[in-house]
């Protein structure tokens, strides 16, 4: 598993290692994401109006080619590593029995739905089943129009959407927590060094 800043905007992160490959010119497969410039969290808001920000550590994920040209990605998250920012006992109580569990379900895992390299570039949703304390689910990310012409290469892959944590069975500290989080992806990968 390789470190990273991180949580569960796991599709972007699919896309855009995809798309980095592309614009290196390796195969989707080889691309590496660049653990010192990327940057997957999340936010989520208490009922008293503080704004947490949460990352995962660790993760480990392929980008599998498809025969008809397009991607798609497989991504898995360490729940035994999150951590809230600068809350050591929020990151306590978010591994814990009441949200993610991590000592049963010490993993997130993302795959994507079949995509192209049209979507970085240009923008849009992207679709794929986010796994969760189990639960199984759809989810879609806004991927944002590309800023340059080497997309996570020479700039960032930037990704957002928002999940509901009661969708997935974690449903504590619903008084004092809110339901929604939003995620937010900043990613690069490794330019080749052939």
């Amino acid at each position: 598993m390789k470190p990273v800043a991180t949580f569960l905007v796991l599709p972007v992160v699919a896309a855009a290692l995809a798309t980095a490959a592309l614009a290196t010119g390796r195969p989707a497969s080889a691309a590496e994401i660049d653990s010192q410039h990327t940057r997957i969290g999340f936010s989520l808001k208490t009922r008293w109006g503080q704004s947490l920000r949460g990352r995962f550590p660790t993760y480990e994920g392929r980008i599998e080619a498809l025969e008809d040209g397009r991607e798609r990605v497989h991504l898995r998250m360490s729940a035994r590593d999150i951590e809230i920012v600068g809350h050591p006992s929020y990151t306590a109580i978010t591994r814990g029995d009441g949200f993610f569990d991590a000592d049963r379900f010490p993993e997130i895992e993302f795959v994507s739905e079949p995509y192209d390299d049209a979507l970085i570039r240009a923008g849009g949703k992207l679709a794929g089943r986010l796994r969760i304390r189990d639960v199984n689910r759809r989810e879609v990310f806004l991927i944002e129009p590309s800023a340059c012409e080497r997309v996570a290469v020479d700039c960032d892959v930037v990704a957002s959407g928002s999940v509901r944590r009661s969708d997935y069975g974690v449903d504590r500290w619903m008084f004092a927590v809110s339901d929604n989080v939003r995620f937010l992806l900043r990613l690069r990968v490794r330019e080749a060094t052939e």
